[in-house]
């Protein structure tokens, strides 16, 4: 036996040390550097010995290397399609990561359940008999799918081996473990060893892995940075527990863009797919109220209709609160200040609450005019016409900032069947002929006259 080695690392961000120090000197966090045994066995290979003796790659020059369209594999989902870039790309990581109970899980199973590819689910944190009740729940069907609870790596590799799948999911990394590595499941040593004996695998055998992802109360995936640097995509699954509706965003993607998202609606048989959102972020009612006004928004090439939702009232706490869901505080701090410099509004006195209806987020600042829309509205007491839409920025002078592809911003709002639209007078637009009227403005004082006279 060889000597049991120890060495030093930080649980917050996984950087490692010879000996044990009060301070990471990387993240800076105190007390969050732990000792790990890191003695390794005489690694075997994770198939068999006649392929791990396969000729070594060679240098290709850049033009002798196959260009050929890489061809995905469907997912049956077309979110998840649209979030991947088309599909999932033979051999590669995909991390996906959410709070607790969001559906991170369910997601999985419900597309392994569906798709054409034989497939092996490998759980670590539910039994076998779990994980059916589930299955029966989201859907009857499922021959292409393999259960196997297990959480020694050296095992999933043999019934890798056995089975042949196309697509393995693990549920989940953090409570995988391997025997080249003498410490706990989850433990900075055993993410990074496990992780890298999955890669290995996908890489050599062109067989996509998915995997799921644990996330600490910061809302990071949990274990060391370098998981995420690993794995080619990273996945966020996100939305309020309270809400049914849930965003998969991507936050990093070797294979296409990272500014797309998909929406899913949690219902009781699964997750189902929101093929147009822009009807469930805006609220149906009969009755036009004040203080709401609707935004024409972008998520990757997606346009979105959303509702903002805005509440102006006299502040009798004495210091005014400034509460946002949804939108940057610090935005709308901007918004409130240009409001009372330049067009005259005196908001320095009130309380200003603002919501994004659906729980949803949008960093998009073509939303900012309809912001002033519904501020404006909830001051005066006035409702915004229920037909009328914003797409605009707003500038520290008062003037309204031209947005990117207002085209498809007009088309989405003519097609939900919007009557206006306000943009800048200084967008250039190509659409002729158009069903929706286009008013063009310029400050926030022809937006005031035009909304409340």
């Amino acid at each position: 036996m060889s000597k049991v080695k120890t060495t030093f690392f930080c649980q917050n961000c996984g950087a490692q040390y010879a000996k044990w120090q009060g301070q990471c000197n990387s993240c800076k966090e105190w007390n969050t550097i732990a000792e790990e045994i890191i003695q390794k066995q005489e690694k075997i290979a994770w198939k068999s010995e006649s392929a791990a003796t396969s000729k070594a790659p060679k240098p290709l020059r850049i033009n002798e290397i196959d260009s050929a369209q890489e061809i995905r594999m469907d997912t049956t989902d077309a979110e998840l399609n649209r979030v991947l870039g088309g599909g999932i790309v033979p051999g590669s990581l995909i991390l996906l990561g959410g709070e607790p109970g969001i559906g991170k899980s369910t997601l999985l199973l419900q597309i392994s359940l569906k798709l054409p590819y034989k497939t092996l689910y490998v759980s670590g944190e539910e039994s076998q008999k779990q994980i059916k009740m589930r299955a029966e729940r989201i859907t009857p069907s499922g021959d292409n799918c393999y259960i196997l609870t297990e959480t020694k790596t050296q095992n999933i590799f043999k019934q890798i081996e056995a089975i042949q799948p196309e697509i393995v999911i693990i549920d989940s990394i953090q409570t995988l473990h391997t025997d080249y590595i003498e410490s706990t499941p989850g433990s900075i040593s055993q993410i990074r060893e496990t992780t890298a004996e999955l890669i290995k695998f996908a890489k050599e055998t062109n067989i996509p892995v998915i995997l799921i992802g644990h996330i600490t109360k910061d809302g990071n995936i949990a274990g060391p940075k370098i998981l995420e640097h690993m794995v080619d995509t990273v996945l966020q699954f996100e939305g309020d527990r309270n809400h049914v509706y849930r965003i998969l965003r991507s936050l990093k993607n070797r294979f296409g863009s990272t500014a797309e998202i998909g929406i899913y609606e949690m219902l009781g048989n699964g997750l189902r797919e929101v093929s147009n959102p822009s009807e469930i972020l805006i609220s149906h009612k009969n009755e036009e109220l004040s203080g709401t006004a609707i935004a024409s928004t972008l998520e990757g090439m997606r346009p979105l209709m959303i509702e903002i939702q805005a509440l102006v009232s006299t502040a009798v706490y004495g210091t005014p609160q400034r509460s946002t869901t949804g939108y940057n505080a610090k935005r709308l701090n901007m918004i409130l200040a240009v409001l009372e410099k330049r067009a005259g509004f005196r908001l320095g006195a009130k309380d200003v609450f603002l919501n994004i209806t659906g729980g949803i987020s949008v960093d998009d600042p073509a939303i900012d005019l309809a912001v002033v829309a519904a501020i404006l509205s909830s001051n005066e007491d006035i409702a915004v016409n229920k037909d009328f839409c914003f797409a605009g920025e707003v500038g520290l002078s008062g003037e309204i900032r031209p947005v990117n592809r207002v085209d498809q911003r007009i088309q989405e709002a003519e097609k939900l069947g919007f009557s206006t639209i306000f943009v800048s007078k200084y967008n250039k637009i190509a659409l002729k002929n158009t069903g929706i009227q286009i008013r063009l403005v310029a400050k926030i004082e022809d937006v005031a006259s035009e909304l409340f006279g």
